[in-house]
């Protein structure tokens, strides 16, 4: 259970064929904090590394994250995420990030939220308290889901196994405080690599994982066999 929300215990949104895919792009630092990367007044509460990606980003990683959003249809969005993304992207069409601008304006705009955000950004709709069940409706409704940032809502996807593919760009630094990617208590889950592993110049890491079902299995690496697989 998480700021408000409500699941189902035990239960995890199975994707069937012809539903839409639930993407998480995720920016975090070699120790995984994923707070505030963008700049210092996206999360300041108790960090003084705000906007700790800028000076890593370069040409490639740049090129990955707009690749990133290709096709998307629809953002699922934090509360805190979509305020910020409201207050910047209505006026960025025809300047330097016009692509992303046109995409972010023209698609709906999904905002898990308990309180009572201003939905004053063309395409917004407040979620209602059944995350699980909102997520569904999306999914019927749409292709490819985009979760950008939004730490808070991405920890319950994450302990929900709410989510179809995660994009996760590591960082070559370490900053020992923050909050992380992780923080919310994630459940034991499978993920396999659908890409090679692509580093910028600057040394910056993109991963792509997709969840698979099942929980981690356990060996014995003393074992001939390393154990894998055994019941005892």
């Amino acid at each position: 259970m998480s700021r408000g929300f409500t699941f189902r215990p035990g239960r995890r949104i199975h994707r069937e064929q012809g539903m839409g895919l639930i993407h998480i792009e995720l920016f975090a630092t070699l120790d995984l904090v994923g707070q505030s990367p963008g700049g210092p007044e996206e999360d300041p509460e108790g960090f003084a590394f705000g906007g700790w990606q800028a000076p890593l980003l370069d040409e490639v990683a740049g090129a990955q994250v707009a690749a990133a959003y290709e096709g998307t249809d629809a953002l699922l969005l934090g509360r805190r995420t979509y305020d910020i993304f409201a207050a910047y992207w209505p006026h960025q069409e025809g300047g330097e990030d016009n692509a992303i601008a046109n995409l972010f304006n023209r698609i709906p705009k999904y905002v898990a939220s308990r309180g009572a955000p201003d939905l004053s950004w063309a395409g917004s709709t407040q979620l209602g308290p059944d995350l699980a069940g909102a997520v569904r409706e999306i999914r019927d409704r749409h292709q490819h889901i985009k979760v950008v940032g939004s730490l808070n809502l991405v920890q319950s996807l994450l302990r929900e196994q709410l989510f179809d593919r995660l994009d996760l760009w590591v960082h070559p630094i370490v900053l020992g405080v923050g909050k992380k990617v992780f923080d919310g208590g994630a459940v034991p889950t499978n993920v396999t690599l659908l890409e090679p592993p692509v580093a910028s110049p600057k040394g910056t890491v993109h991963l792509r994982y997709g969840i698979t079902d099942g929980t981690p299995r356990t060996g014995d690496m003393s074992a001939p066999d390393r154990g894998v697989g055994r019941d005892d």
